[in-house]
């Protein structure tokens, strides 16, 4: 049981970040980019490259879940453990130097995850 709620909350936890990787990528200039981020239109033209490439980041992320989803039995713990960690770490930097909301939307479902990734075993 333990097993499919953690891949469950690896898969929303993925899910979050392809949101992201869209916002980041696709929709930084666009009014529900900037609402999101909390930029202006002036702002966010200035850094669209920079979010594009922090989307590219954020990409990897789900690779790596997803991965961690499909990967042989002996594979999946470790590479589980080692993606939802970045997503914490990542998320903490976030925490501390962006927004106390990435906290609630990256953090603790990646947490969550991780605690069901290592009860399961």
């Amino acid at each position: 049981m333990m097993h499919i709620l953690s891949m469950g909350l690896i898969l929303l936890v993925a899910l979050i970040h392809v949101y992201i990787v869209i916002l980041e990528m696709f929709l930084w200039t666009h009014p529900r980019g900037r609402a999101a981020f909390g930029t202006t239109a002036e702002e966010a033209q200035t850094t669209r490259v920079l979010a594009a490439n922090q989307g590219v980041y954020n990409g990897f992320l789900v690779a790596g879940l997803l991965w961690s989803l499909l990967a042989p039995a002996a594979l999946a713990p470790p590479l589980k453990i080692f993606f939802l960690m970045c997503v914490i770490i990542a998320g903490l930097y976030g925490t501390a130097t962006v927004s106390r909301r990435i906290l609630f939307v990256q953090v603790i479902p990646a947490v969550l995850a991780l605690l069901a990734v290592l009860l399961s075993r």
